[in-house]
């Protein structure tokens, strides 16, 4: 079956919303925490299955600012879990590089407790070189916390005279977003019958085939992951002639003049630079707020 599908185009960067875990976890009558735990190594399986597809990156939605919200034992059992998989992600480096994995954790860390920070900086920096396989996980974060991110930043460039005014564009936001590695989504897949995204990847889904499965997360097989590659296959053509038509509408294509291209990168530069510190800060314990 997958030699039937990789004949048709494969999408290169899938997300996923990983929905469904205490659905299922009432369902199997058992503990919360047995469900999001039966959540995470579901994530690892689905990981594998994607790379025998031919599938280069993946984004999930690990944790979202919203989930703050909810009990205290439910929010400090999903810390221990992320706690202990951060940390086999760690443990088992060598077979990342073997692998090629990339590993990139998206979203506002201020908001985490300082041992995943480190774990999660350590992870980032480990991997960072890798490029066979990519794996983002959206951990505290939200599209609209990311997207006040990217103005943040570059608001205070303009301010600082890093930037003009008239360098402000949708590509430059695009730039300083905490995805700017990735190109968006062809592929976004959410389980358990809901139909929304949830303040998931707003900004770069404007053109991604949606697939929605009434499957609950831990009950995602390989069969519904080549379900929804097929969709994916059958109405990706849609989606290519509304993208072409909003490249007509976008000024990323619009060509920069010399000083303007080069102060913006310049500022790009110094946001990689002033992030790769912010990293290397975190491991050394030193950047913890």
């Amino acid at each position: 079956m997958i030699r039937v599908l990789q004949a048709g185009p494969i999408p290169a960067h899938v997300a996923f919303i990983m929905d469904g875990n205490r659905r299922y976890a009432r369902k199997a009558n058992i503990a919360k925490a047995e469900g999001h735990s039966a959540g995470f190594e579901k994530l690892s399986e689905t990981l594998q299955w994607c790379l025998e597809v031919g599938i280069g990156e993946v984004t999930v939605y690990a944790f979202s600012i919203e989930n703050f919200k909810r009990t205290q034992e439910e929010v400090d059992t999903l810390m221990n879990l992320a706690r202990e998989k951060f940390q086999r992600l760690l443990a088992e480096r060598d077979k990342l590089h073997e692998r090629g994995i990339c590993i990139r954790i998206i979203g506002n860390w201020d908001l985490l407790e300082p041992d995943i920070q480190r774990s999660i900086a350590e992870a980032v920096l480990l991997t960072r070189h890798n490029r066979k396989a990519i794996l983002n996980v959206a951990f505290a974060y939200t599209s609209r916390d990311e997207i006040t991110h990217s103005i943040r930043t570059v608001a205070q460039a303009v301010g600082d005279g890093q930037l003009e005014p008239e360098d402000v564009n949708e590509e430059l936001l695009t730039r300083c977003l905490y995805t700017k590695y990735s190109a968006e989504p062809d592929l976004l897949v959410r389980t358990s019958g809901e139909v929304r995204l949830s303040d998931f990847l707003l900004w770069q889904s404007a053109t991604t085939v949606m697939y929605f499965t009434e499957t609950l997360w831990p009950e995602f097989t390989i069969w519904h992951l080549l379900g929804a590659v097929f969709y994916y296959q059958r109405v990706r053509w849609r989606m290519m002639d509304v993208r072409k038509t909003l490249d007509q509408y976008t000024d990323g294509g619009v060509e920069l003049c010399g000083k303007r291209k080069e102060r913006i990168g310049r500022f790009l530069e110094y946001v990689e630079r002033q992030e790769e510190h912010y990293l290397m800060r975190l491991v050394r314990g030193t950047g913890i707020k």
